[in-house]
């Protein structure tokens, strides 16, 4: 490869995934190991993961599976370690594990659905900065990208919990650029639309006339492919987007936009 193709390049990367067993990450997984990335595969998951881990290797791709829960601290501390320790370092990260719990009014809301989205999509997401900073520190700098939504740039009905999880994403995201993007970090939020992936398409499939109204919200007038979200973060990752941090990147057929 040469000139702009070249940055593409992950050759020699560690590239931490959490939530990789999903239609977003399970592509980025690919496509970062077939751009020489070495991957480490994160998730509760552990079927899957090993599954994926085997399917890279298959294809020729260096990748490597740990279970991890990112509401845990201690899980966050081992996947991180287990990076280093496994491929000698870690130079890129794809904070992409999430959930989406319930669909109910701030009234109706339970206490413990509200802590769970919070726990998982925003906690989740601050610990493993915590610790992936710091290694990322220690190794010479790094890139990191967090997966907030679209529901993290609008309000979206019935869903508080997870939109407010998802707004916090731009905002954790925004405050660690600005503490550490002079010290070799780029840290950037990407914020995918309606995503065909198993959790939208699950709750559509017994719904047709719901996705033809998800499809008419986006001026684009379809859904996405997870394939084209993982072109976005991998481009994030690389040293092609060497000048872009703090950014929160729309990845949504123009659904914020109108």
């Amino acid at each position: 490869m040469t000139g702009a193709y070249e940055r593409l390049d992950l050759t020699g990367r560690v590239v931490l995934i959490t939530g990789a067993t999903g239609g977003i990450g399970s592509a980025t997984a690919r496509l970062c190991a077939a751009r020489g990335g070495q991957i480490i595969i994160t998730d509760l998951d552990a079927e899957r993961g090993k599954a994926l881990e085997t399917d890279i290797r298959r294809q020729g791709g260096a990748a490597a599976f740990l279970r991890a829960d990112v509401s845990q601290e201690d899980d966050v501390v081992a996947m991180v370690d287990f990076a280093i320790a496994h491929f000698g370092g870690l130079h890129c990260a794809f904070n992409n594990a999430g959930i989406d719990t319930g669909h109910s009014g701030v009234v109706d809301t339970p206490l413990a659905q509200w802590q769970r989205n919070l726990a998982v999509n925003l906690t989740g997401v601050f610990l493993c900065l915590k610790h992936e900073i710091a290694a990322m520190l220690r190794h010479g700098g790094g890139a990191i990208v967090n997966s907030s939504s679209a529901a993290g740039a609008v309000g979206i009905a019935a869903s508080a919990d997870y939109t407010s999880s998802k707004h916090g994403v731009i905002g954790v995201t925004r405050s660690a650029a600005a503490d550490y993007s002079g010290k070799g970090l780029r840290i950037n939020a990407i914020l995918p639309g309606a995503i065909e992936t198993s959790m939208l398409m699950g709750a559509l499939k017994d719904h047709p006339s719901l996705r033809q109204i998800v499809e008419a919200g986006h001026p684009a007038g379809r859904i996405g492919q997870a394939g084209e979200v993982a072109e976005v973060v991998a481009w994030l990752l690389s040293d092609a987007a060497s000048y872009v941090t703090g950014a929160s990147i729309a990845i949504d057929g123009g659904y914020t936009a109108v």
